[in-house]
């Protein structure tokens, strides 16, 4: 029974011997290959039963060429790359890896969000050019940060926010109130959070109602100057708002670790843009947090091939209270 991992740092750990003590054939994919094609990742996973999956495009045509796949086994907390109705349809069970990268997509928010405030795009472009330019820009502490979002990766980033200094609103029709009180967050509307915030970011999942919540009219009501960070999910965003709004001076810059459509196209307007920081979906991808995740995903197929449903992980087949391989 073939398993293949395709995510960085896949080839060697743990999980391959928790799979391999169960009789899996394990193997890391050809990472030269381009794995959001479809063609190139169907290719690459013929005959697999499962797959420890990064987050590459498991659409219906890759799900219907994969005959004998019974699980996909994604490291992190997403899963919107995965077509949830063609694995229901197929019995095909999709798990995630809750509770293992929030300290390491947080330490990415602040960096990347550190990186813009105080201009170091700019910066750095200007000393290999021979531009010895000098400009001051805002002090960090003191500072308002928006928080959209308050789960485990919305409040890391809260406490490590307080502790430069930032005044923190939040906003999440769920969150915990007797922790936000405890650490001093206050809780708003969003046009309150939009208005009064210095940097907002965001750390929502996708749904009907936040897909392109950031979009031309609430991009509008942020504070002039105001700096987005987006490490959650690019469908949050609509980016050819937002680099309207970053062209039109509205806004003081962004911080991008997830887009739209990924890779993000080379001729996206938002490249073309001063006071942009982007990376690579790779917000979640410290040392630490991807072995634990390598080792969580493989023990979600160990799981699910002795029957047993791995609690909290599993992200489809509602209902079924036994699943077989």
């Amino acid at each position: 029974m073939k398993v293949r991992v395709t995510t960085l740092s896949g080839d060697q750990g743990p999980h391959f011997e928790i799979l391999g003590q169960a009789g899996f054939e394990v193997s890391a994919v050809d990472r030269s290959r381009n794995l959001w094609n479809p063609q190139e990742l169907i290719a690459q996973m013929q005959d697999c039963v499962a797959i420890v999956a990064g987050v590459e495009p498991y659409t219906p045509e890759v799900l219907e060429a994969l005959p004998n796949l019974r699980v996909v086994s994604r490291t992190g907390v997403g899963f919107d790359s995965v077509d949830l109705a063609t694995c229901d349809a197929r019995n095909i069970a999709v798990t995630t890896t809750p509770g293992v990268n929030h300290h390491a997509v947080a330490e990415h928010t602040i960096a990347m969000l550190l990186a813009v405030a105080r201009g170091f795009p700019d910066r750095d472009r200007f000393v290999r050019q021979g531009t010895w330019k000098r400009f001051s820009t805002p002090r960090i502490w003191g500072s308002t940060l928006g928080v959209l979002g308050l789960g485990r990766i919305g409040k890391a980033v809260v406490e490590r926010a307080t502790g430069l200094g930032m005044q923190v609103l939040g906003y999440d029709p769920y969150a915990d109130a007797d922790w936000c009180a405890r650490n001093q967050i206050r809780l708003v509307e969003l046009n309150q959070l939009f208005a009064e915030s210095d940097y907002v970011s965001l750390h929502l999942p996708v749904g009907t109602d936040t897909r392109k919540l950031m979009n031309r009219e609430t991009l509008s009501r942020m504070k002039p100057g105001a700096i987005l960070v987006n490490t959650a999910r690019g469908a949050l965003v609509d980016e050819e708002a937002l680099a309207e709004s970053l062209r039109s001076g509205h806004l003081g810059g962004a911080a991008l670790d997830v887009f739209d459509v990924e890779p993000l196209p080379l001729d996206s307007p938002l490249l073309q843009l001063d006071r942009v920081l982007f990376s690579g979906h790779l917000a979640g991808l410290d040392v630490e947090s991807q072995a634990d995740s390598l080792t969580m995903a493989a023990e979600n197929i160990l799981k699910l091939y002795r029957g047993e449903l791995p609690e909290g992980c599993l992200q489809n087949l509602k209902g079924q209270s036994a699943w077989k391989w």
